[in-house]
């Protein structure tokens, strides 16, 4: 927006322009452009000026002509005609023998960007190209790369295009630079530059000689460059490891994600690169800069999920610094809870509780969040922690600590009498409305525990004219129907009074269809309300597990050293969200024999009960991998399942086989459920990285697991079985009690597995002498039914525990 006053401005200097005093005295003349330039950054408007200052860039003055060059290039488009006057000079200036005003004249005239003036800059430009100087060669190159956005429309001369080529081999490394990113953007709807084997080889060895900048375009795009041979690749990892320690981190960041990038067939060497940037990312940590700082710990976060050990050491270069803003602290936090330990647990919980009194709320609350991530691992320690913020009485305090051990009591339900213990008075320092959705889940799931839950609701209802936010009112109405059905006398009179208010006088459709549905429930009847509102919950075994299964580098080589790892920490971080933790049934993948729900019963035959045909005994796993003619097998980590689908599936079977009357036994479904026992001495012994490791070499990805040294000892896992018939999806689950367990020696049947259509039967324990051995008892669960599949699966299976248990012996 021009100033006031600006006419009167423009008019002075206008006249002082053309004063022929003025002009004949250089330094005035300089001044005086120099003022007109100042007025333009300002928001004067002086393009009435133009054609004075195209009379001033006639001169032999550089100082000058660039100012000159500044003003016109800014206002040619609003004087497209007046420009032409400039064209003639600019020609001339490109033959100066001074080979900086050459330059300036070649960038001065593609920045005019005027489509008129093409026909007039093409022969400038290819002359530049050919230039001795090597900064006229640099604007040339890239003039070339702004005409053709300037008319894209249009095709480059083919000569142009192969003289930017040759110039890739410039002996000045700026021009090798600029010729690759003009080629870029020219060649663009082909696809980009060409990269062969001379040019890529020609590339890497003049790596050095470009600046951090140059290097990272160079190193860019030579992801697109695949070796012929494996000598040839690893001569080029040759060339590039001393690149992955530079010291600076674009140039590191950009050579290891050239190092993925070859090393996508070898998982060992992607590994090995991982760790040695371990260095320079630390450093990275530690800059001044905090986007530096931000970027760096991103990536950070990105390449644990490959090497969850990575950084483990280094734990205490993430504790948080007081001046620190509060989006680097919330990452920190994040890493902490990745980094956490039997080892430094405790220092990790001391520096997060801290944080929670931090000045910033969002700190703070974050800081109360990783302690309950933490807590699924080390629920005491963290339990003790969390109720000893509520003591506080701080508002958001209370909040985040209520909405985090309403999260942590479903995923480790023997917390629930602590968390009922600590809830007595936090309604009166709750005033969110997360934080009083989190308080009234808890009173709703838990409230035949907390003496004084029908109290607190009751103040609820009572206020419930005030209340804005529809999901507290939806919540209160399940808190309440939920307390109904285990303390009815207490809760029947305000519960009548809620749904009578949510029907009758609730403006909010969505509270008033969920009390619909609640009242035409209760007509149901009782027994048929407990099945629907206090259904299936969270099981109590894996809530004890810890620890996440590495991750392939292929799975998100792609996005290192851009910018999709700082796009991804809304998504990573936990909802805290008031609405209830329970997990929401996923939707089946369409079009694929491995759906999510392949679980789900579908009888396909008919079983004769007490016949030979009800049961199907398997030899044993030796057995079949010494018979040699089984038909190979092939295991697959895809499609991934998550741990929220893997709990819904393995639990799924059991509930319908406690629900299923004895008549409904006989039929037989396409599914199997077996057991086995895998002779292996201590497999706790073995650590998580090992087990994971070593199961994801036959592609099996393991989804949680105890921590070692701790029984009882479990494992849960999954693959998919492929052969030429069909593919089916196994589940798994490793369970390790201590204790010994009787192997018969007097033959018979009974230390085989038996295999049976969604009927677990074990086998009966065998008379007679035996022995005590230790074993792993494997259940498998299996649909569609393929038994062949299944031994071999078992048969792999058993190999990999012995392996483990000869090398830890």
């Amino acid at each position: 927006m021009p100033y006031l006053g600006s006419e009167d401005m423009v008019r002075e200097l206008r006249r002082a322009l053309s004063n022929p005093n003025v002009q004949s005295d250089h330094l005035r003349y300089r001044n005086t452009i120099l003022k007109v330039v100042r007025a333009m950054s300002q928001g004067v408007d002086v393009s009435g000026l133009f054609s004075e200052m195209v009379k001033a860039c006639a001169t032999v003055d550089v100082v000058q002509k660039k100012l000159v060059y500044v003003f016109l290039c800014s206002y040619a488009s609003l004087n497209p005609e007046l420009s032409l006057l400039v064209i003639n000079t600019l020609r001339k200036d490109c033959q100066d023998p001074n080979p900086m005003v050459r330059s300036l004249a070649l960038r001065n005239m593609t920045n005019l960007r005027l489509p008129s003036l093409v026909e007039y800059v093409e022969q400038p430009l290819t002359a530049g190209l050919r230039d001795r100087a090597a900064c006229v060669r640099r604007v040339a190159v890239l003039g070339w790369a702004k005409l053709h956005k300037l008319q894209a429309s249009s095709d480059i001369d083919a000569a142009v295009v192969n003289e930017l080529y040759s110039l890739l081999r410039d002996p000045d490394p700026v021009v090798m630079v600029n010729c690759l990113r003009a080629l870029e953007e020219i060649l663009k709807e082909e696809g980009g530059v060409a990269i062969n084997k001379p040019i890529a080889h020609h590339l890497l060895n003049r790596l050095k000689e470009c600046d951090v900048w140059g290097q990272c375009e160079v190193l860019k795009i030579l992801e697109r460059y695949r070796p012929q041979s494996e000598d040839e690749l690893f001569d080029i990892l040759s060339l590039l490891d001393p690149s992955l320690l530079s010291p600076h981190p674009p140039v590191m960041a950009a050579t290891l994600s050239l190092f993925l990038s070859l090393c996508s067939g070898l998982p060992a060497a992607s590994l090995s690169a991982l760790e040695r940037v371990r260095g320079p990312l630390l450093a990275a940590c530690g800059s001044a800069s905090r986007e530096m700082r931000f970027t760096a710990l991103c990536h950070i976060q990105l390449l644990l999920r490959s090497l969850p050990g990575l950084m483990g050491a280094h734990y205490k270069r993430f504790f948080c610094g007081y001046a620190e803003p509060a989006y680097i602290k919330q990452r920190k936090m994040q890493l902490l809870v990745e980094l956490v330990n039997d080892e430094n647990v405790a220092l990790v919980l001391d520096e997060l509780k801290g944080y929670c009194t931090d000045v910033n709320t969002d700190t703070a609350q974050a800081a109360i969040s990783a302690i309950g991530r933490i807590g699924r691992s080390y629920s005491d320690r963290c339990l003790e922690i969390l109720t000893g913020l509520l003591g506080l009485k701080q508002e958001h305090i209370t909040s985040a600590v209520v909405q985090t051990v309403r999260d942590l009591v479903w995923v480790c339900p023997q917390c629930s009498e602590a968390v009922c213990l600590a809830l007595e008075g936090c309604e009166e320092t709750v005033q969110d409305s997360q934080g009083r959705q989190a308080l009234l889940w808890l009173l709703g799931v838990y409230g035949e525990r907390v003496s004084s839950a029908p109290y607190v609701l009751e103040v609820f209802i009572d206020g419930l004219r005030s209340e804005v936010s529809p999901g507290v009112k939806m919540e209160l109405l399940t808190a309440t129907m939920r307390l109904f059905l285990c303390r009815p006398a207490e809760t029947q009179d305000m519960l009548g009074r809620l749904l009578h208010y949510c029907i009758e006088e609730e403006t909010d459709m969505c509270v008033r269809d969920q009390a619909l549905f609640y009242y035409r429930l209760l007509h149901c009847g009782i027994e048929e309300t407990r099945k629907v509102l206090q259904g299936r919950r969270s099981d109590p075994s894996l809530g004890v597990l810890i620890g996440r299964p590495a991750e392939p580098v292929n799975q998100w080589a792609r996005s290192f050293n851009t910018l999709e790892p700082l796009k991804q920490s809304a998504a990573e971080t936990e909802s805290t969200s008031g609405g209830s933790p329970e997990p929401v049934t996923s939707v089946p993948r369409p079009n694929t024999d491995l759906s999510l729900s392949s679980l789900s019963p579908s009888p396909v035959d008919k079983v004769h009960t007490g016949s030979e045909n009800s049961t199907l005994r398997l030899e044993s796993s030796a057995d079949f991998l010494a018979s040699g003619d089984g038909v190979p097998l092939s295991l697959s980590l895809s499609p991934a399942l998550s741990p929220e689908e893997f709990e819904r599936l393995w639990l799924q079977r059991q509930g319908l086989h406690a629900e299923r009357g004895a008549l409904e036994k006989a039929e037989e479904e396409d599914y199997v459920c077996m057991e086995e026992h895998v002779h292996c001495p201590a497999p706790p012994r073995c650590s998580p990285q090992s087990l994971q490791a070593a199961l994801q070499l036959v592609n099996v990805q393991t989804l949680a697991f105890t921590p070692p040294q701790t029984l009882p000892w479990r494992v849960y896992l999954y693959t998919h079985t492929r052969n030429t018939h069909r593919s089916t999806l196994i589940l798994g689950e490793l369970l390790y009690t201590g204790e010994e367990r009787v192997k018969k020696v007097d033959g018979g049947d009974a230390d085989q597995a038996v295999m049976e259509g969604a009927v677990d039967e074990p086998a009966k324990e065998a008379e007679g002498e035996g022995r005590g051995e230790e074993g792993v008892k494997v259940t498998l669960k299996q649909q569609p039914r393929d038994d062949t599949a299944l031994k071999g699966f078992l048969s792999i299976l058993a190999t990999v525990l012995h392996t483990l248990s000869s090398e830890r012996a």
